[in-house]
């Protein structure tokens, strides 16, 4: 991918700089009016309930008021063999939560300075679409707001595999080279054409004629490639320069193996079709692992600390420590309903309540019912699940590793897992709805 030479020379001296050493803040829940004897047994129940009906082996939450930390506590272990702890700094795969906190906040800049328009055909930006009768006109906006009417997912995974289960070596190979550079586990490298191949089955997909909400996540594995090429900066690096060095995210980003944290990196699934193992480390998205593991759908991992600094980001409408890194107007534009008319909830990226959620019981809103009609997030398949109330001033973190040791585990969501726990600090506030 190509990069302007000046603007490299600019990010190599940006990228000597340290991390901004912002630290959250920290106070019992009573100091801002929490009911904190509620909270603690509460949320303890519910995750001991979670872990007793195997929802998951270990979780953790975590939750701010105003810009304030009022509770962060781990349960369970990695795994059900008990071994290891969870541990506050463990760092985890976010699965879809990447969409919002790697090229979003990417979009939402080149929005913001005018470099992309949302109401502008798509393929004026992605020009591989100029020519597809049912995508040529679709809008950035629409595509966002998950009402373009693109599939929501393409198996890629069997474009790999051999119908006896056995890797194509065409695409992938056990040890890397000029042609196989991106890595998709230990000992497994892809071949640097197959993310082109990924673009034009994309392209290939059918789009409905019927506009009305459906959630596809196939843009967002274009979408690292469209940042470099308007930006004309790698897309890792842009990240990290305008958003995760500034907010002090330590931990966030691709494929922590190579960074080398001291931090404990939470298991996901033991993948019994592709690598043949327990994956850690790796990106458990199979469309993610197949672009190398730096894809816009899924790939990235971080710590709760740094999830809760790009929340308490967003819930302050782009501001941090005085500093606008975006526009207000452009982060409320990004976070409001874009097509109620069309029974959709959904923001551009961002997920929204029920349109309806404030009149539901517990069991049956999303999330909480006493979260603000102005709130947004994201939840993702490994078990991970992120919420902002600007009008509340509550942020809201939940990372666990649901997956572990298989998908089939859903006891998260059968059990209303994430939802209850949210609504405990609401109450514990005295919030009503």
């Amino acid at each position: 991918m190509k990069k302007i030479s000046i603007s490299l020379l600019l990010i190599t001296l940006v990228m000597h700089l340290t991390f901004a050493q912002r630290e959250l803040i920290h106070a019992y829940p009573s100091k801002l009016g929490f009911n904190e004897d509620f909270i603690n047994q509460k949320v303890d129940s519910i995750m001991e309930m979670g872990i007793d009906s195997l929802a998951f082996p270990g979780a953790q939450v975590l939750v701010a008021k105003n810009d304030t930390v009022i509770f962060h506590k781990a349960y369970g272990f990695h795994t059900y063999d008990k071994l290891r702890p969870v541990a506050l700094n463990d760092i985890y795969d976010l699965a879809s939560v990447t969409k919002i906190t790697g090229p979003l906040p990417a979009l939402m800049k080149l929005v913001d300075e005018g470099t992309l328009d949302l109401d502008k055909p798509f393929s004026t930006y992605w020009k591989p679409w100029q020519n597809i009768k049912d995508k040529k006109n679709l809008t950035l906006r629409e595509i966002l707001a998950h009402q373009a009417g693109l599939e929501p997912y393409i198996v890629f995974l069997q474009q790999v595999l051999r119908k006896n289960g056995k890797i194509k070596k065409r695409f992938v190979r056990n040890s890397s080279n000029k042609r196989f550079k991106g890595q998709v586990y230990d000992g497994l490298y892809i071949n640097d054409r197959f993310g082109r191949k990924m673009n034009r089955l994309i392209g290939r997909s059918k789009v409905s004629d019927e506009k009305k909400y459906r959630y596809s996540g196939l843009t967002f594995l274009i979408f690292p490639s469209l940042i470099e090429q308007l930006s004309g900066i790698d897309y890792e690096t842009y990240l990290d320069v305008n958003f995760y060095r500034p907010l002090g995210c330590h931990t966030l980003g691709y494929l922590p193996k190579n960074n080398h944290y001291i931090n404990a990196i939470v298991p996901t699934e033991i993948d019994t079709l592709f690598r043949k193992s327990l994956v850690k480390g790796w990106v458990h998205d199979e469309n993610a692992s197949l672009m190398g593991g730096v894809s816009g759908n899924a790939g990235l991992f971080g710590t709760a600390d740094d999830l809760a600094k790009i929340m308490l980001f967003y819930q302050n409408y782009g501001m941090m420590d005085g500093e606008q890194l975006i526009s207000a107007e452009t982060v409320k534009e990004f976070t409001q309903v874009q097509y109620p008319e069309n029974e959709n909830r959904r923001g551009l990226g961002f997920d929204k309540p029920l349109l309806d959620n404030a009149e539901l019981a517990l069991e049956d809103a999303y999330p909480s019912p006493r979260v603000g009609p102005k709130s947004f997030g994201h939840s993702g398949f490994t078990g991970t699940f992120v919420w902002a109330d600007p009008e509340n001033q509550l942020t809201f973190i939940f990372l666990s590793n649901r997956v572990y040791p298989s998908r089939s585990h859903r006891q998260l969501y059968n059990l209303n897992i994430r939802t209850a726990l949210q609504d405990v600090f609401y109450k514990a506030q005295g919030i009503s709805h």
